[in-house]
């Protein structure tokens, strides 16, 4: 049986499919796609060694991650996906799509995929491969999982931006909950004074924590006046001492310097994502792998 293309290797067949500018379901891209590779039914009925997931669908989704990350294609509802123009643009180039490509050109994508500290300087993205060769398997281990919990993290984002404000609002008590902060409430849809929830630290509700959950588009920023909304709705009656102002946004720097002023707490859409993976809310364990190492102790004894 001949190999599947890797998840680059899908980049390029990805942005044909979706070249005629309409909004395609992610099985009509599958479908098209195997179509346009000629891939046989053995090919596409491959499964990783877990058995949760198809080879191909899997790669399939990576170049998808990839692609909307580059901002080459986008989704305008869950499932659905089309073609940007710039997608089209690179597309019609005529160009090798490659992830070195990618990173050198789209410092989106070279930040999710490669980190921070590697968005501006394409020398370093074009020796990722070569790194990568040296590295020892523990290494290597550590980043693929850094990179499933990336691509975990920004489909929880996408998941969260699908739904309705008030499931945002229950999403956060339970979060708190979660983390074994105390018994929560939603508050009412109106009429709650800025305040989306309450966690009460104790049984009796002597301690509280007032909650404000924000479900605004990843890309933009929550500024400084919203925040001091937030405080004033704290000053009761009764007044608060904690506050919790979480978004799937980001913060602003005024909004952080008058928050760490004030002792409010917040969280933006990446600390959520980590904070929902770290105390499995949303999420579920898909498979466990135990490392194991020599007991120099066991070989140490005497008999």
């Amino acid at each position: 049986m001949s190999s599947l293309p890797k998840y680059h290797g899908f980049y390029t067949p990805f942005l044909t499919v979706l070249q005629d500018q309409k909004v395609h379901t992610s099985k009509e891209i599958q479908a098209d796609i195997a179509q346009m590779l000629n891939l046989s039914d053995e090919q596409l009925s491959e499964v990783l060694p877990s058995g949760t997931q198809s080879v191909f669908c899997n790669r399939i989704g990576w170049a998808k991650t990839y692609l909307k990350k580059a901002g080459l294609i986008e989704s305008s509802k869950k499932g659905c996906y089309s073609i940007s123009a710039e997608g089209l643009s690179l597309l019609h180039s005529g160009v090798a799509i490659t992830d070195t490509l990618l990173a050198q050109r789209y410092p989106s994508f070279a930040a999710f995929k490669y980190g921070e500290r590697k968005k501006s300087s394409p020398e370093i993205i074009s020796a990722e491969t070569s790194i990568h060769t040296e590295e020892t398997p523990p290494e290597t281990l550590e980043r693929v999982y850094r990179d499933i919990n990336n691509k975990l993290a920004d489909d929880l984002l996408s998941e969260i931006m699908n739904q309705s404000p008030a499931f945002f609002e229950h999403l956060v008590v339970d979060l708190m909950q979660a983390m074994n902060y105390g018994e929560g409430t939603v508050t009412q849809l109106s009429g709650d004074g800025g305040i989306d929830g309450i966690i009460h630290e104790d049984r009796l509700g002597f301690s509280q924590i007032y909650i404000q959950a924000k479900r605004h588009d990843p890309s933009s920023s929550i500024h400084t006046p919203e925040v001091q909304k937030f405080v004033g709705a704290m000053m009761g009656p009764p007044r608060v001492e904690k506050g919790l102002f979480i978004t799937t946004a980001k913060f602003s720097q005024g909004a952080i310097r008058y928050a760490n002023a004030q002792h409010i707490i917040l969280v933006d859409g990446k600390k959520l994502t980590s904070l929902m993976i770290e105390y499995g809310l949303g999420v579920s364990v898909q498979k466990v792998y135990k490392l194991k190492r020599i007991d120099s102790d066991y070989f140490a004894e005497e008999i």
